[in-house]
């Protein structure tokens, strides 16, 4: 996915985030994180999104505290929220493709690793925004799910942080039924060292179509049914949290 169409999901997800934000009340439980109720979810991601654009529009080469607010509450944070996403959203469509500053992740660019980012960041978030208003979630393309995947398996968890560790060599697949991806994932005590392809036997499998695994890989839908070594189904569940 290009640039553009990143910063086009961001404006899509944000402004779905704060409608059912909005919709459901800040009192709200979120049942996709039950440690939360929608105040948190807002102050967290709209900090978020002021973070992220903060390197961008100051280009900040090292990494700053994120910093989150503490009053606010009820219409005052749903409009503060929905400023920091026009912020973002405006600051990443202003930048220099060229522009220099913090990123965590490897990416083409650091414009490309913060808008890909902030883009899956919402997304997820959005999605706990609507489980607290109740009914279903809003679907994301399977592209864009496709892309969000291979984040979270080839980003995220290729760094010495991941959890997904297991005692001796294993293997995991991933596939998403209406896009073709594969992913195939060697676990051991270092961290995952993911491929995309489906070369060589796989203990476990988990196969589903992309927006599905999207929302079960980032926790916040059911795993698919795996075929194979159940365990690796259960060590993700219980270890794959970023």
């Amino acid at each position: 996915m290009e640039i553009a169409e990143f910063i086009e999901a961001l404006e899509t997800e944000g402004r779905l985030l704060a409608a059912a934000a909005e919709e459901a009340g800040t009192e709200a439980k979120v049942p996709t994180c039950p440690e939360w109720q929608v105040r948190d979810l807002l102050r967290h991601t709209g900090a978020v999104h002021r973070w992220a654009a903060g390197y961008v529009a100051e280009r900040l080469t090292e990494r700053r505290p994120l910093v989150e607010p503490t009053g606010l509450d009820g219409a005052e944070l749903i409009a503060w929220y929905r400023d920091s996403h026009r912020h973002l959203v405006s600051t990443l469509s202003a930048a220099a493709p060229d522009v220099e500053c913090f990123a965590f992740l490897p990416a083409p660019s650091p414009l490309a690793f913060w808008a890909r980012r902030q883009a899956h960041e919402t997304a997820v978030h959005r999605v706990d925004a609507q489980s607290a208003r109740g009914g279903a979630p809003t679907e994301v393309t399977p592209e864009f799910a496709t892309d969000g995947i291979d984040e979270l398996l080839r980003g995220f968890h290729a760094r010495p942080r991941s959890r997904v560790r297991t005692p001796g060599p294993r293997v995991l697949r991933i596939r998403a039924e209406d896009t073709g991806a594969v992913w195939t994932l060697r676990l051991s005590p270092e961290p995952p060292v993911t491929t995309r392809d489906d070369s060589g036997a796989a203990e476990c499998e988990l196969a589903a179509p992309a927006g599905r695994l999207y929302l079960a890989l980032w926790n916040r839908a059911p795993l698919p049914a795996a075929t194979g070594d159940q365990a690796l189904a259960t060590l993700w569940r219980e270890a794959s949290a970023i």
